[in-house]
């Protein structure tokens, strides 16, 4: 008798405690999909359970951003399609307990607070209607809206451990949660790729006992540009280095290397311009509020008169080059420079590395190899050491410090 009421018992608690525990994990969006025509356009969100949403606006472009705390979308969801009202939308991690869908239009759009339906098998639907508006009652509703406070919402910033006498680099993994960066035909996402290769480059060089590292992130989250700077100019660090992996149109398959860039307000060449161009946007593709933007890039462009800077980043620019040419697969132009925002900071020797092209067959089965990305890190770690030791002998000298 007694031991049948404890399987009872446990039956019972199990009943109890798997709610609990599947209460306790974020909602999963299942499904995707618009619905509606020009006059009135509804998105709605399939999840295996209830989440709450909230939604704001933003100009410059025209985007209706959808905030969802403690939501994950699913990885087999299709590519997002376009509608009548919506020239594009995106979802994905915006930061931890985070996630967030953009959604692109080319005209001022209303949007309805969302609404949530919950089914008796506790799934759930987000919807969220869209209709067309001025400008004027957009304006408005921009001007009532919440203020978004980025900075706050941002990856936690990570500090420095370490004896302090040990240079500091932060590495930057380009892109991130919602900002997925460019895909191969395979479906390979440059988020992924490049945050692999900059783990193995922060490996390879603790390993060596000479450095200390901050990465600016070290999971699929969004850092907005200017937080990775602020993460490198708080840590105090010695050299900043993004890491990047470009992507070419279908016909430029032949297009491949590495390519390492530097900051300059005249971009090197068209191609150059047009990446950084792209690279810029993406603040824009997480629904970050840019209206304090201009007042920064100004600071910042006053700071980059400070010459040391640009000594020190065209320097390592030229080492790195020197160092991995004989291990990674170089572009035919491997040194340019263009106005890239991370790259912006007064007092960090910066360098962006696009590692190569995700649109080249050949360049993707490095990128994606785990035994390249070792040689690659060794070989960027023996540039980092000919920097140091090279500046340090400089300044024992007497030159610029």
């Amino acid at each position: 008798m007694l031991a049948r009421l404890a399987v009872l018992f446990l039956i019972m608690a199990g009943c109890v405690i798997a709610p609990m525990a599947r209460a306790a994990q974020p909602a999963v969006v299942t499904a995707t999909r618009l619905e509606g025509d020009a006059q009135r356009t509804r998105l709605v969100l399939e999840l295996d359970g209830p989440a709450q949403a909230r939604v704001f606006t933003l100009a410059d472009p025209y985007r209706v951003v959808l905030d969802l705390p403690d939501v994950v979308f699913a990885p087999d969801l299709p590519e997002p399609s376009a509608g009548p009202l919506v020239a594009a939308y995106r979802y994905g991690l915006i930061a931890p307990g985070r996630s967030r869908v953009v959604i692109d239009s080319d005209k001022p759009l209303s949007a309805e607070q969302p609404q949530l339906l919950i089914d008796e098998d506790g799934s759930a639907r987000i919807s969220i209607d869209l209709a067309p508006t001025s400008e004027v009652a957009f304006m408005q509703t921009l001007r009532e809206g919440p203020k978004l406070q980025e900075e706050e919402s941002a990856a936690e910033e990570p500090k420095a451990e370490g004896a302090e006498h040990k240079p500091l680099i932060t590495i930057d993994p380009g892109h991130g949660g919602i900002d997925s960066g460019a895909r191969s035909r395979s479906g390979d996402l440059e988020k992924d790729v490049v945050l692999q290769f900059s783990r193995a480059l922060r490996d390879r060089l603790l390993a060596t006992g000479r450095y200390r590292v901050v990465m600016t992130r070290d999971n699929d989250s969004f850092v907005p540009l200017k937080k990775r700077v602020k993460i490198a100019r708080d840590n105090q660090a010695n050299l900043f280095i993004s890491v990047h992996a470009d992507s070419m149109s279908s016909t430029a398959e032949d297009v491949r290397g590495a390519t390492i860039y530097t900051l300059s307000d005249k971009a090197s060449d068209r191609e150059a311009e047009k990446l950084a161009e792209k690279e810029n946007r993406a603040d824009i593709i997480a629904g970050v509020d840019l209206a304090d933007e201009p007042d920064e890039v100004a600071s910042i462009l006053i700071d980059l008169a400070h010459r040391e800077t640009k000594v020190f980043s065209s320097r390592f620019a030229q080492t790195l080059h020197g160092s991995i040419k004989s291990s990674i697969t170089m572009n035919k132009n491997p040194l340019r420079s263009a106005g890239f925002m991370v790259l912006k900071s007064s007092d960090v020797p910066s360098v962006l590395l696009e590692l190569g092209y995700m649109s080249s067959r050949d360049d993707l089965k490095l990128l994606t190899s785990r035994s390249w990305r070792e040689r690659a890190a060794t070989s960027m770690t023996e540039a980092v050491d000919a920097f140091f030791g090279a500046r340090q002998g400089s300044e024992s000298e007497g030159g610029v410090n």
